[in-house]
């Protein structure tokens, strides 16, 4: 395994910017291991509708960054209390949605320092029911990205207040805020440490075993990186984009999550569809999209159009049919 030091970055939209950089460009065989600790930031699901999940008057007033990432899934608060961890390796099909590969070693560490984390449900890490990690995935051609979140010492009042818990998500999994449902890995060690010693334990925990290198990140490396901060992260489109307006919403959630449907039908016909949700797809759903508008809005053409495609890809573990109602009724 390879290493990277990510020297001490911590604006969100140059921490993710490495990790694309990493998996888009750095060929090699090997999986590549990369830690990063955030400012105030919310990162948004590749899939989610930005203005609908954040607390925006809060957002602006605390002055916390706002950026959306390639992985699908929820939204995110960071802040320096929280570590950062991304596995870069081949996408076969044993790593594919194969969360339990890119998490365990780190539960066997946090196991190893006397937390009792498990991973729970598709992609969470729970310590005594509480989370204290999510975790989402996507790919580039033959290599994919896993990556997750371990709530160390956040301030959790900040989680509440900048997000905005939609009320599907409070019935569906009968909870009363996201406080309630997230904890702190600093109340569960014994030995008190602050983040950086915390991420330094993780970190040798995880190359405790086998051959591994560490890469230091270049100036060819870091021209690629700013670049890529530039043309995606830092912009308002990718960030939040503009919201069409459509004459139907549908909301449901699934096992694989959430799917919130904005489409716009005109005489009959699809002119634009979106796609919203905290859903784990780990291909572009735009290419879903694109492939239903100008289809007749009914169950025979959506399903022909939808034929050919496999919406695990894009969506999860879904059914296909459940998928098409979901639509057109």
């Amino acid at each position: 395994m390879i290493y990277v030091n990510n020297q001490e970055h911590t604006d969100a939209r140059i921490n993710l910017a490495i990790e694309e950089h990493l998996l888009r460009n750095y060929r090699v065989d090997e999986d590549i291991l990369l830690f990063y600790i955030n400012a105030p930031s919310i990162i948004i699901g590749r899939n989610q509708n930005t203005l609908e999940e954040i607390n925006l008057p809060y957002v602006e007033e605390h002055n916390i960054t706002v950026v959306r990432r390639l992985s699908g899934g929820g939204a995110v608060y960071h802040d320096l209390g929280n570590l950062n961890f991304s596995f870069i390796s081949n996408s076969g099909r044993e790593n594919i949605h194969n969360f339990k590969k890119f998490t365990a070693p780190v539960v066997k560490v946090l196991n190893d320092m006397g937390v009792p984390a498990e991973l729970s449900g598709r992609n969470d890490i729970l310590v005594d029911g509480r989370k204290i990690s999510g975790n989402a995935q996507y790919i580039s051609g033959q290599r994919m990205v896993s990556h997750g979140t371990l709530l160390f010492n956040s301030d959790l009042s900040v989680v509440s207040e900048s997000l905005q818990v939609k009320d599907s998500k409070i019935n569906s999994k009968g909870i009363k805020s996201i406080r309630s449902r997230v904890a702190n890995i600093s109340e569960f060690i014994p030995v008190p440490m602050d983040t950086l010693a915390f991420r330094e334990k993780i970190k040798l925990g995880i190359l405790a075993e086998g051959s591994n290198s560490e890469y230091m990140l270049t100036p060819q490396d870091w021209e690629s990186i700013n670049q890529i901060s530039a043309d995606r992260y830092q912009q308002w489109s990718w960030n939040f984009g503009r919201s069409p307006e459509f004459n139907m919403q549908k909301c449901e959630r699934f096992p694989i999550g959430e799917i919130d449907l904005r489409i716009n039908v005109s005489e009959g016909v699809i002119k634009q569809i979106r796609f919203f949700g905290d859903y784990l797809g780990l291909q572009d759903v735009g290419e879903i999209e694109k492939r239903l508008v100008g289809e007749q809005f009914n169950q025979a053409a959506i399903s022909k159009a939808l034929e050919p495609v496999d919406l695990h890809a894009y969506f999860g573990d879904i059914n296909k049919d459940d998928f098409i109602r979901f639509i057109c009724y």
